[in-house]
């Protein structure tokens, strides 16, 4: 049976300096977290430095993350785009996101475009051998009134994934955030 590995989620930005700490105190893996913005961040020079930080440890980075509405915003769903291209680079197995919505309308409202956005960003993931994983953070909203995930819920769960049939498109289940709305 695998053991479950312990590890914490790092800002990119402070990943060089947050990932030394992280080695010392224990941490077997790291994901590597951006919200909304890479703040500059070239992520190809971002991969080597972080890789070479890792370089003869046992640590490795699990998760590149970039959460973001690629519903309501074509940027973000193009440098969502460049951070799955860019996983391979940090050997990275996972992209994590949010799933997106249209804020203030409920979940139904997103549904459409979320099948046209996710199947387009699946097929970059299996692309680059690597899995697209939905966090299921409320991020303040509600079923009939979303902000920027309509990812947090079982039944939307079902709905997503039943629009978007691709082993490339999974969960990242957070317990802390779990509610029923």
């Amino acid at each position: 049976m695998k053991q479950i590995r312990i590890g914490t989620c790092i800002p990119g930005t402070q990943a060089e300096a947050w990932l030394p700490h992280m080695i010392q105190a224990g941490f077997e893996c790291a994901a590597i977290n951006f919200h909304m913005s890479l703040e500059g961040t070239d992520l190809k020079e971002h991969a080597a430095r972080i890789k070479d930080l890792l370089d003869g440890t046992d640590v490795y980075v699990s998760t590149l993350g970039y959460y973001c509405n690629p519903l309501m915003y074509e940027e973000h769903k193009e440098t969502l785009k460049q951070v799955i291209q860019a996983a391979p680079f940090y050997g990275a197995a996972n992209v994590g996101t949010f799933a997106g919505a249209f804020e203030g309308e409920p979940v139904e409202a997103a549904l459409p475009k979320f099948k046209e956005v996710f199947s387009e960003l699946a097929a970059v993931a299996e692309d680059n051998g690597v899995k697209l994983v939905i966090e299921n953070c409320p991020m303040g909203g509600t079923w009939r009134h979303t902000t920027c995930n309509i990812g947090f819920n079982p039944k939307a769960w079902e709905q997503m994934f039943d629009l978007v049939p691709s082993e490339a498109l999974g969960l990242e289940w957070e317990p802390g955030h779990q509610q029923i709305h």
